[in-house]
């Protein structure tokens, strides 16, 4: 019993197996094949690799997608890299075997064609290994490229120049495709962190190991930049962009589904043809399959793979530091943050081109030190640097030959600086100085015209010296950045110009703030008598005695000799502003008119260059100089136009005044001026305008990168105190003040002193306005009185004398009344004097008469008090009193 059980699940178990193996067989059976050609030189490594991805990929896809109901069937084609024969071949798998897609061709010369097959018979064409930029610009939707563009590295290569700061790079790369597709965008991305190609060394694809060795030693001629070179046939990135792009297109045959993967066959519209071009078919599946493989993404070996218009993106890029025949990874770049030295997918700083992001890296020769991207040739040549030479101004540059040793020595100003920038540069620069000179020791062209010009024609490697940036000489070399102060002065004999005549003691002010000081003298008397002539006896009197009264007080105050007393306050809070004024006036006009008499006063004898055109005054210039065509274009003539060589005859033309062998002014650039006013400090000086100029320079060719670290060591030079050092050595110093300083300044104007002048005027009239509205108000009563038909004039006059008497409620006034009184002892005469007066007056304020009543403006019926009775007698006439005290009315 147990023994037939035990065969029955063995039967059972075998009977399953066949119904398994059976199912297996028809599922097999009932796959759709999908031709897709394949068009790659098998024949080389390089396509063995690439045939050996596309079927492992293929092996992988299906074994872990066995579900799928279609099978992608290989057409192999192997042909060379000829193009002709490449296209031949993938004609024939369009026309006879009607693939659905095909894959390859490696180069881009032969994808070129075979893209114009597969858009017209609607057959995708994926190439994984051509990647020249110049696919880019076949529009065709019916060609996708599983690999990157050779342009999409250009932005990681310049992001790496960029971090350590070169400026130039050798390009070395295979002639063909491959190497010169990149170079314009390698350019480009240069371009833009402002560096370039300075060389390209182009390799042939056949060259032998003797042929790359010279080229390589040309290199080592032109500059230190060694790579070894590397044998390496492990599997590279294009294997892996071939075993994605089968991948891919294994999924996107899947997408389209199982349907009829048929050709419709076209035709021709001649009926003669004698081509295959115009007799093969058109995919039916080619749009739907066009749209699978936009639409298929994935994450393959070569990291996220995606077709963007039929372009696989950019992705991250490792960087790798060549050893030997080794390699070590330094750090990556990704378009979203650049240099990065580890893969971090997850950080959110910005963009980084700093070489610290990257690991420590071997150079050429064993080195850590990174190259500068431009170093002196190897070779032992040294730069040929020209220096101008000239008979004056030698503290700029000097040449002094030595014939009994055969040497010639270079030195001054200029020079001094050159070989102070060039020891703070990071890098050896060997260099000789050549004397721009003939034979006979004089200049060999017409100066610095031609001295630049042979830098532009590569005689020399670059020229030091005087030479000033101009925007004609630079169209042909570079400068560097200038070294001293830009500009083209204009330099002046100066004269004493201190006065003789005898009226110079008004010179010190101006004639408005002559007058306006008068009037304010005269303002201030005024308001001074106003205030003080009802209280004060030294203010009334007859008219004259008044007016000159009030004169004499108000100019005595410039010397402080003014005796009268002022006894009102608000007379002397303006005498004490005033006094103010006048104290800074005369301190001022002191100080001034000391200066006109005691200082030298030194002038230049022009200050405007329109004055030397007006009267065609001579003027002098270095020659050579651009100084000539600056003249030339303010409109001097030549007859009015000289040349000097050195300090010396410079100042001889001077010395021969405005003469026809004499000059009145001078133009040179501000360092040459500087030096003559070194020596000549006390007799001239330098005068506006200045004229723009961009200084001294070194030249060097165009494109030259020692013009841009040799003025990053200007820079440097120019921070420390090396520059004050060199000036020291080679410019004299002499203790000559500043002529500027010497110059007088101009007479003492209103607009210095407006403002004393408006607190006077505000405090005075201030004072009059409280003065006015105090009198008004203390009588007030009078003024309400008065006949409202009076006239304004009337009541003027009215007011004017009532003001003209003496306000005998002043306590001036009653203090001397009491102190005659104390200290006086009249005799009997004149107690009956005053009995008498004071028996008239007060008769009279009781009796008024009605004339004295009518000519007040009272009306005769009026009722008035005792009070309004006596105002109005003292209105009409003074009272009738005797004096009977000195000093009384």
């Amino acid at each position: 019993m147990a023994k037939n059980a035990s065969f029955s699940s063995v039967f059972s178990l075998f009977f399953l197996f066949l119904v398994l193996g059976k199912f297996s067989t028809m599922a097999e059976n009932t796959t759709i094949p999908v031709n897709v050609g394949v068009v790659i030189d098998s024949d080389t490594w390089y396509g063995k690799m690439g045939l050996s991805c596309i079927s492992m990929a293929l092996s992988d896809f299906y074994a872990s997608h066995s579900n799928y109901k279609t099978r992608l069937v290989l057409q192999k084609r192997n042909p060379t890299s000829d193009v002709v024969v490449t296209a031949s071949a993938a004609l024939d798998l369009i026309k006879n075997v009607e693939v659905q897609a095909i894959i390859g061709p490696e180069t881009s010369m032969q994808a070129n064609f075979v893209i114009s097959l597969g858009n017209k018979a609607q057959v995708p064409i994926i190439s994984y290994s051509a990647t020249s930029p110049s696919l880019t610009s076949i529009r065709s939707s019916y060609f996708f490229r599983a690999a990157q563009n050779d342009s999409s590295q250009v932005k990681a290569m310049s992001a790496i120049i960029q971090a350590f700061g070169w400026r130039e790079v050798v390009a070395i790369y295979v002639d063909n495709e491959f190497g010169e597709g990149v170079i314009p965008s390698l350019s480009d991305a240069l371009q833009e962190v402002d560096a370039r190609i300075a060389y390209r060394s182009v390799i042939s694809p056949k060259a032998t190991d003797d042929q790359i060795v010279a080229e390589l030693y040309k290199l080592k001629e032109m500059q230190t930049q060694d790579n070894p070179t590397v044998h390496d046939v492990k599997l590279d990135v294009f294997g892996y962009w071939a075993y994605d792009a089968a991948w891919a297109l294994a999924m996107a045959v899947e997408k389209v589904g199982a349907k009829n993967f048929n050709f419709q066959k076209m035709n021709s519209t001649s009926g003669n043809s004698s081509t295959d071009l115009e007799r093969f078919g058109v995919s039916q599946n080619g749009p739907q399959l066009v749209q699978a493989l936009s639409g298929t993404i994935f994450k393959g070996l070569s990291g996220n793979f995606s077709l963007l218009n039929g372009q696989l993106q950019s992705s991250t890029f490792q960087i790798v530091n060549v050893i030997g025949s080794g390699e070590k990874l330094v750090g990556y770049w990704t378009p979203e943050k650049g240099l990065e030295r580890k893969l971090n997918l997850t950080n959110t700083s910005a963009y980084s081109t700093s070489n610290v992001s990257l690991r420590s890296i071997i150079w050429p020769g064993d080195t850590t030190s990174a190259p500068k991207g431009w170093q002196i040739p190897t070779s032992g040549k040294r730069l040929k640097i020209l220096v101008p030479v000239k008979q004056g101004f030698s503290e700029f540059v000097k040449v002094t030959h030595y014939p009994k040793t055969n040497t010639t020595i270079v030195d001054g100003y200029c020079i001094s600086v050159f070989e102070a920038v060039i020891k703070s540069l990071p890098y050896d620069v060997p260099y000789n100085f050549y004397p721009y000179e003939k034979p006979n020791g004089e200049s060999a062209g017409s100066y610095y015209n031609d001295l630049v010009n042979e830098v532009f024609l590569g005689n020399y490697d670059a020229a030091v010296g005087d030479i000033t940036i101009r925007a004609n000489r630079s169209l042909y070399v570079d400068f560097t950045l200038p070294y001293t102060e830009s500009g083209v002065s204009m330099i002046v004999p100066i004269k004493d110009n201190k006065s003789k005549n005898a009226w110079v003691f008004l010179k010190p002010l101006t004639w408005d703030l002559w007058l306006t000081s008068g009037c304010f003298f005269i303002f201030i008397g005024f308001v001074v008598w106003v205030l003080e002539h009802r209280i004060n006896e030294d203010f009334r009197g007859p008219p004259h005695h008044q007016i000159g009264t009030s004169f004499w007080f108000s100019f005595s105050t410039m010397v402080f000799a003014h005796r009268e007393r002022v006894v009102s306050n608000l007379a002397r809070f303006v005498v004490i502003i005033w006094c103010f004024v006048v104290l800074i006036l005369t301190q001022s006009y002191t100080a001034s008119l000391t200066s006109l008499l005691t200082v030298q006063q030194l002038q230049p004898t022009v200050t405007d260059v329109n004055l030397l055109l007006k009267y065609k005054y001579n003027v002098a210039y270095q020659p050579g100089s651009f100084v000539y065509g600056i003249l030339k274009d303010l409109g001097f003539q030549d007859e009015n136009l000289m040349t000097f060589n050195t300090p010396e005859e410079l100042n001889q033309l001077f010395q021969n005044g405005s003469r026809k062998n004499g000059i009145s002014a001078a133009f040179d650039e501000t360092p040459y001026m500087k030096l003559f006013l070194a020596t000549y400090c006390s007799k001239y000086t330098m005068v506006d305008p200045t004229f723009k100029a961009d200084g001294f320079a070194f030249v060097f060719p165009k494109g030259s990168p020692l013009a841009r670290d040799v003025s990053s060591g200007i820079l440097n030079v120019n921070e420390g105190n090396q520059t004050k050092v060199i000036e020291d050595r080679w410019f004299k110093k002499q203790n000559c003040a500043d002529p500027n300083s010497l110059v007088s300044s101009n007479s003492l104007s209103l607009e210095s002193f407006w403002g004393l002048f408006l607190i006077a005027g505000v405090a005075s009239t201030l004072a009059l306005l409280i003065f006015a509205a105090m009198f008004l108000y203390e009588h007030k009563d009078i003024f309400k009185r008065l006949d409202p038909e009076a006239s304004v004039w009337r009541r003027f006059l009215i007011m004017l004398r009532i003001y003209d008497n003496k306000d005998l409620n002043s306590f001036t006034f009653k203090k001397r009344e009491l102190e005659v009184n104390t200290n006086f002892t009249p005799s009997p005469s004149v107690y009956s004097d005053h009995t008498e007066a004071r028996n008239v007056f007060e008769e009279q304020m009781r009796t008024p008469s009605s004339a004295d009543l009518e000519h007040a403006g009272f009306s005769p019926g009026a009722s008035s008090s005792r009070s309004e009775m006596e105002s109005a007698i003292e209105i009409t006439e003074r009272p009738r009193t005797h004096e009977i005290a000195p000093g009384s009315n």
